[in-house]
């Protein structure tokens, strides 16, 4: 359990030495910290500790409570400012109190650590900074990056176009997931690309770094591109071409050259393109010729962009292989099928998310075995509603009854949504309802 006192001390520290240090930059603070510290767009010295703020980067209730005993704290009672009357003898509390660990997710202290003689780490500044997640990747960074290059106004179509997510806000890590060896092979290789991207443009290879996933909804296509996010720390824009093509909006060409330019703005980051085959459902019909410029829009800032030169990765998912042309196809350098999970990857799906429920007597290999076709997102499904039919018997411990019972219901009601239903207009809108299932966010 964190102490508070080194909590604070850590935080006042911090806006101590960056303070003083004009060779320090955003990168050198700690996520947390510049949360509090940003404003109009950047973070400005002198670096100003007070309650609240100290509350918010520490959850500490109380701060100066967890400090008032420590000989080198001070608090001005008129502005509540809290702040050291001697960091020397701070920072070298401070590392009598933490491990190598700790100061290696700070690198402010870590370069305070290294010009301090009587230190004795091991921890370097660029180490920390290395371990620490970059500025472009907090969400106060993209909303006011966004701010500064669209307008309101004008941009709130094309804004409508994207959803945007800061690292910090995915909760799905790729130790979660369930990946085959092609799989695991791409993620392997999109790592080592990002990490060797200046090799990659001083040998004249750029033309590298754009992705189709194709396999059917529920496999993990959109998940797996989150959790490269999160866990190369780079904001995520995901892109739906369905409503970029969609006939409700207007502009849409323009609209689609600048959810290419947020991409560019962001960079480095993920730029996910999700339904892809409605590019060529538009190419292939007869459809307003606005429409068919939108698309060649698309495919031509595919071609423009780059994960070398521009620092954008490119992933385009798919549910229908079969509808693309080679027009489409010849866009990626590379293509990762995402099939179906077999019995053993349904089995580790299944222990993955219920490691943290309680499970009496569980026998994953045993509901593999009943679960034939179904996808992570159909999984995942099954343990819900197995977990809420318990909640409503007074139980929070699952057994493997719960969870075959979910199964069962969970294919008769995939029953009732394939069947030709009679007519009606309850049973057409249950119909038109249950096909589409165009996303995979749960595998």
């Amino acid at each position: 359990m964190s102490d508070p006192a080194v909590d604070v001390v850590e935080f006042l520290l911090t806006a101590h030495t960056y303070t003083e240090a004009e060779d320090l930059d955003e990168d050198d603070l700690p996520p947390r910290y510049r949360q509090v510290f940003w404003s109009d767009g950047s973070i400005e010295r002198p670096l100003a500790v007070t309650q609240d703020r100290a509350r918010t980067a520490t959850s500490v209730d109380h701060p100066w409570d967890a400090v008032s005993d420590l000989l080198f704290t001070q608090r001005t009672e008129f502005s509540g400012e809290i702040s050291l009357t001697q960091p020397e003898m701070a920072l070298e509390w401070y590392l009598d109190h933490v491990d190598e660990d700790r100061l290696a997710a700070n690198p402010t202290l870590a370069y305070a650590a290294e010009h301090d003689d009587d230190a004795n780490v091991d921890v370097s500044r660029e180490q920390a900074r290395e371990e620490n997640q970059p500025i472009q990747a907090d969400r106060v960074w993209i909303d006011s990056l966004l701010d500064e290059y669209f307008d309101e106004d004008d941009d709130a179509e094309m804004l409508d176009l994207v959803h945007i997510l800061a690292p910090e806000e995915i909760e799905t890590t790729l130790d979660d997931l369930v990946l085959t060896e092609d799989q695991q092979e791409e993620v392997n290789k999109i790592v080592t690309a990002i990490e060797n991207r200046d090799y990659l443009a001083s040998i004249g290879l750029s033309e590298i770094g754009k992705i189709l996933f194709v396999g059917p909804p529920g496999t993990g296509k959109t998940t797996i591109s989150r959790g490269l996010a999160h866990e190369l720390g780079l904001p995520f824009v995901e892109v739906k071409l369905s409503m970029v093509t969609s006939q409700y909006l207007g502009e849409t060409a323009k609209n689609v050259e600048k959810t290419f330019e947020v991409a560019k703005r962001l960079s480095p980051c993920i730029l996910f393109i999700d339904e892809f085959d409605s590019v060529a459902k538009t190419r292939k019909s007869d459809e307003h010729a606005a429409l068919k410029r939108a698309v060649n829009t698309l495919l031509k800032s595919i071609d423009d962009i780059s994960l070398v030169r521009d620092e954008v990765l490119t992933v385009a998912a798919t549910n229908h292989p079969d509808q693309l042309d080679a027009a489409a196809w010849r866009r990626f350098d590379e293509v990762v099928n995402f099939p179906k999970p077999d019995r053993q990857m349904r089995a580790d799906i299944l222990r993955i998310v219920t490691q943290d429920m309680q499970m009496a007597e569980f026998d994953p290999e045993a509901i593999a075995d009943e679960t034939e076709g179904l996808t992570g997102s159909d999984l995942r499904m099954v343990l819900r509603e197995a977990v809420l039919q318990a909640l409503t018997e007074g139980r929070r411990e699952l057994t493997q009854q719960d969870v075959m019972n979910a199964v069962q219901g969970f294919e008769e009601r995939d029953n009732l949504k394939n069947m030709d239903m009679i007519d009606g207009e309850g049973a057409a809108i249950a119909g038109d309802g249950g096909h589409d299932h165009g996303h995979d966010h749960d595998h």
